[in-house]
């Protein structure tokens, strides 16, 4: 069984589900996949609790008010996977990727397997894209402040981020409307950053924060989804992978 932590956002997990469930239907309800997931809403915010080093994460600043926040969300999070743990869960999955900076400390606390979503995604990138491509990456500010995908990704591609002030006015504006449920504006207000990315050569775009792939497809179809040349959706390479490690 599938142990799902999703309220990171909720927008986001639920449509981690349905990719699941959509890309492994069943001709009867046996056939589907069975999953729990744990809608856990209450977990702080993720991005305004970064700004304590960890062992992966080590220049970012140190102050109590920021470990303080820190274990906050760690001891949330820890909460959440214990009880998918206890619920008879073989792995847990997290569609959302700032929580991935604390991942490394979930995964020494917790007995069954943790997917590194990040981690996914650069497999999958591997498999599709060729050495030194240009492929753009699109996330909250908290994930890009810790280089989850940086780390990564530098040592293969050549990851190209949006300036400053795309990032407030598209990229954080689209995530705000996607929680909000408002698609029409998400659809809206991610064209720029999409379009200064193409522009800028990138061959891929990362859509880093999950609850950016349903501003773009929205209002389209998940076969739309799964056939993109362009996107790198990390919610539908999750639900492969998830899949994959589910069958064995």
């Amino acid at each position: 069984m599938i142990g799902i932590l999703g309220g990171m956002g909720t927008q986001a997990g639920l449509d981690f589900c349905n990719k699941l469930a959509m890309l492994n239907r069943g001709k009867i309800d046996q056939e589907y996949p069975l999953f729990i997931l744990y809608n856990k809403s209450n977990i702080p915010g993720r991005p305004e609790s970064i700004g304590v080093q960890t062992r992966t994460f080590s220049a970012l600043p140190r102050s109590s008010k920021n470990i303080t926040k820190y274990k906050n969300v760690l001891k949330s999070l820890l909460e959440g996977c214990r009880s998918l743990e206890k619920s008879g869960c073989k792995f847990i999955v997290i569609p959302c990727n700032t929580a991935h900076y604390w991942y490394e400390d979930l995964k020494r606390k917790i007995k069954i397997p943790i997917v590194n979503m990040p981690k996914e995604v650069f497999l999958h990138a591997k498999k599709i894209c060729k050495k030194s491509t240009k492929i753009g990456l699109l996330a909250t500010e908290g994930t890009l402040k810790t280089e989850i995908y940086e780390k990564l990704f530098k040592n293969e591609y050549r990851l190209i981020k949006p300036p400053h002030n795309l990032q407030i006015k598209s990229v954080n504006k689209t995530i705000k409307h996607v929680k909000m449920g408002n698609m029409k504006l998400a659809e809206k207000s991610i064209k720029p950053v999409i379009n200064y990315l193409i522009k800028n050569n990138c061959k891929k775009i990362i859509l880093g924060c999950t609850e950016l792939p349903i501003a773009i497809f929205a209002f389209k179809s998940l076969k739309n989804s799964k056939i993109s040349k362009l996107y790198l959706d990390p919610n539908l390479i999750l639900a492969n992978s998830s899949m994959a490690r589910y069958r064995k």
